[in-house]
């Protein structure tokens, strides 16, 4: 066992988390006699604690835009109302988190905190509708959203950031490609009279140039950051002390293994055989290797149909499938391989199945490991050590809380029901598994409400182990825990750092890894650790002071960040060259207008297109997912998307097709991208035979784009000369009337209305029978209605009920 201790730490007087984000309030008159607290006109007295660290920081991010590093539980928030605070004197706040947990969280701590009339202080999500947000925008100082509301406001025109004096960007680092923190800091630079822009993240990345990609992205000047070792954070924070343990992987498990490395060794001589490998790597490959070597295989694809190309992308499947197979044995557990082996099984045997599976199924050495496997009676001894530790925990401090961190949703169930097998409770350990809301097949995800009621049961001590995946790492009010417990090492250091930051928050702490040792768990620890120490490093030299004792450079002087990275440059020139081939035409006398499906929000499709002065109009489409004419309904698919379709029964893109064509006279089909052929496993034959049946049994025309901004210019193209040839001043978005049966009027009648899709509306049928009981049920009928819960209710009851108000124009 090897211990590793850190830092200059010293205790903080005695004192409790007012809110679970940060330790900032005090409770009895002792604790503050002694302890400062903020004193601002707009901050209410004794709440807040002053930390000259954060104040440090907040003066600067006053004065130019900032992104600021601070591991979990070193404020970021109070730095942000510190911030917030000083601006709001002069205009709006727009206070931005990526998810509707962390929206709630942040809105409730600066009601909280704030001298403020509460209802200036709102919070925008999915669940309020456009044309309230709009007055509320009005009414508000200060606004509380996801990033994806606020986007699809000003793509819609409903909003402005004119008058906003403060953007904060919680969670900054995902500032990166289409999301919607990019698109929001360069609306508001373009739009705000006096632009300032905070972000704030527990890490940015080790990469140089992600770091200047963000920092780009969002137009921020300067870095700021500061670690537990810096001299100014020491005396706030608690002691954290770091461990790992290795753990023997016994000789069976080694044994299967072995015959798995060598089938994976076949597969390895026999890329090398088809020439796309060398010899030395036949002894190994890693996971960006392999995913970078198909990318160039699909790429070679688009020019050359040679056999071998198809057959090395089917033997890479194999390869990921092996490794992932090997990795489980290493370092999870038996349960984990039984679960992924009866997974290959049901594929394999799936007319819809991967060859890889099918391939592997048939091989006699893989099959007869997995079985072996999956026979085996014991589990891999990480499970024991951990329930050791946790036994260990708990008895010395009955209080604890403990938070077990694990990759895979089949181990979290595994360790949970280890513990109850063994009545666990006996022994004072409640466990409970908290995982992401995703949902496949058997493996039910957690609902948002289920997340929330299991963290405040956490809280409230009904179970004090939390044996959660990467959910709990970011975003979520998950209180401060007394023990950390990595059940494997993770090469990411934004993950590693934020799941450590998850404890020595109120008090002392420690963090422990348990290593599989001879496998890539040593490599994925090391990895993190190198990685945490170059993102230091890096920021260090963009512009931050650190004493940290892992930094080999030592000190650096602080140096302030103003140009953005080569890449970051290139990216930038090649969207203005992009918006240029959109906005080469010649100014429209009557501006057009297009009415866009919310989902494709997340593509840069709209944002071009918005830039290109498009009125964009977004709805909740029926089918397709651009609407610009009366008569002209249009899909759009990448390549991945298209291929997905034609192999997920749940996305049938030919009955999409079809109901397009009953709904509009004239749909078309967009695929987007270059890389249609050699990828997902499909067959080329298979491709073009659904090109050809779209193309001539449909009659529907397919339009090939290379990326999105060419995507936006064609719609713009198609748009104008749409919009041109009709008189009609206004364009009808739900298409011609369904000409076929009375049922899918029915349905069509119903899905009409906003946020209804069509299996809300056929839930709806069917359980009133007509549509005159569906428009007359009240709000507690319609929830008894499957999918149907009360907003839902409460908006369907709003439009059938309201009076009409022919004043208002359209709504966009």
């Amino acid at each position: 066992m090897n211990t590793r201790k850190h830092g200059n730490v010293r205790s903080l007087v005695s004192s409790f988390i007012y809110h679970a984000l940060q330790p900032l309030f005090m409770d009895n008159s002792a604790s503050r006699s002694a302890t400062k607290f903020i004193v601002h006109p707009f901050i209410r007295a004794n709440t807040v604690e002053r930390r000259e660290y954060q104040v440090s920081i907040a003066d600067t991010a006053k004065q130019q835009s900032l992104m600021v590093v601070l591991p979990t539980g070193l404020g970021k928030t109070t730095i942000a109302l510190l911030v917030l605070a000083d601006r709001i004197r002069r205009g709006k706040v727009l206070f931005l988190a990526p998810t509707r947990p962390l929206v709630e969280q942040h809105t409730a701590f600066l009601k909280a905190v704030l001298e403020i009339d509460e209802a200036q202080i709102q919070m925008f999500t999915g669940s309020i509708l456009a044309e309230k947000r709009g007055t509320l925008w009005e009414s508000a100082r200060i606004i509380v959203s996801t990033p994806q509301i606020i986007e699809n406001d000003l793509l819609s025109n409903r909003g402005s950031l004119r008058d906003v004096a403060l953007v904060i960007f919680d969670e900054c680092h995902r500032a990166v490609g289409n999301y919607s923190y990019v698109y929001i800091a360069e609306k508001y630079r373009e739009q705000a009279v006096e632009p300032l822009i905070l972000g704030m993240t527990a890490s940015p990345g080790s990469d140089r140039e992600k770091i200047q990609e963000i920092c780009s992205a969002l137009g921020v000047t300067k870095v700021e950051s500061r670690t537990e070792y810096d001299h100014d954070v020491a005396p706030y924070i608690f002691k954290k002390g770091f461990e790992w343990r290795g753990i023997d992987v016994p000789v069976e498990l080694k044994k299967q293994k072995r015959v798995l490395d060598g089938v994976l060794a076949e597969r390895l001589e026999a890329l090398r055989k088809l020439g796309f490998i060398r010899k030395k790597q036949t002894r190994e490959l890693s996971k960006s290797e392999i995913l970078a070597l198909r990318s160039a295989i699909s790429v070679q694809l688009q020019t050359q149909k040679h056999a071998d190309l198809y057959q090395a992308l089917s033997v890479l499947a194999e390869i990921m499938k092996i490794k992932h197979a090997i990795d489980l044995i290493e370092t999870q557990g038996i349960f984990a391989v039984r679960r992924y082996f009866e997974r290959l099984r049901s594929e394999a045997s799936s007319k819809e199945g991967s060859k890889a599976a099918k391939r592997l199924m048939q091989d006699k050495q893989f099959v007869a490991a997995m079985n072996a496997l999956a026979a085996y009676e014991g589990e891999h001894p990480k499970l024991d050590a951990l329930i050791s530790i946790l036994r260990e925990e708990i008895q010395s401090n009955p209080g604890t809380r403990i938070i077990v961190f694990t990759n895979y949703r089949d181990t979290a169930e595994m360790i949970v029901s280890a513990l109850h097998d063994r009545h666990a409770e006996k022994e004072g350990i409640r466990a409970v598994k908290f995982i992401g809301q995703a949902t496949k097949e058997e493996d039910k995800g957690l609902k948002q409400k289920e997340q929330v009621e299991i963290i405040q049961q956490f809280k409230e001590g009904v179970y004090n182990v939390l044996v959660a995946t990467s959910v709990a790492e970011e975003g979520l009010d998950i209180p401060a825990t007394d023990l950390v417990l990595f059940y494997e090492p993770i090469p990411s250091a934004i993950r590693s750092i934020q799941r450590k930051g998850r404890t020595a928050r109120k008090k002392v702490g420690k963090v422990i890894v348990l290593i599989a040792k001879g496998t890539k768990d040593e490599g994925y620890y090391w990895l993190s650790r190198t990685k945490e120490r170059q993102m230091r490093r890096r920021i260090s030299e963009l512009g931050m002071l650190s004493n940290d004792p892992e930094l080999e450079s030592g000190e650096g002087p602080i140096s302030y960040y103003e140009s953005p990275a080569k890449g970051a440059v290139e990216q930038q020139q090649k969207q203005r060259e992009d918006q240029k081939q959109i906005t080469d035409f010649e100014p429209e006398e009557v501006r057009l207008t297009i009415f866009v499906d919310p989902r494709e929000t997340k593509s840069g499709v709209a944002r071009f297109l918005e830039k290109a002065g498009v009125e964009l109009r977004l709805r909740n489409l029926g089918v397709g997912d651009y609407i610009v004419s009366d008569r002209v309904c249009i899909e759009r698919k990448s390549t991945t998307d298209f291929l997905d379709s034609l192999i997920n029964k749940r996305r049938n893109l030919l009955a999409q097709i079809l109901r397009m064509l009953k709904e509009y006279e004239k749909p078309v089909l967009v695929l987007e991208g270059e890389a249609l052929y050699g990828q997902r496993n499909v067959h080329p034959n298979v491709v073009r035979a659904v090109i050809a049946a779209i193309s001539l049994d449909l009659c529907v025309p397919i339009i090939q784009t290379k990326d999105e901004a060419d995507t936006a210019s064609l719609l713009y193209v198609i748009a104008k000369r749409e919009q041109q040839r009709s008189s009609k001043k206004e364009i009808c978005p739900h298409g011609k009337k369904p000409a076929a049966s009375l049922k899918e009027q029915q349905e069509y009648f119903i899905s009409a209305i906003s946020n209804i899709g069509l299996v809300t509306s056929r839930n709806l049928l069917r359980h009133f029978k007509t549509v005159e009981n569906v428009v007359t049920a009240s709000k507690e009928e319609l929830m008894a209605v499957e999918k149907v819960g009360e907003k839902t209710a409460k908006h369907i009851r709003t439009v059938v009920s309201a009076e009409y108000d022919g004043s208002e124009g359209e709504a966009g």
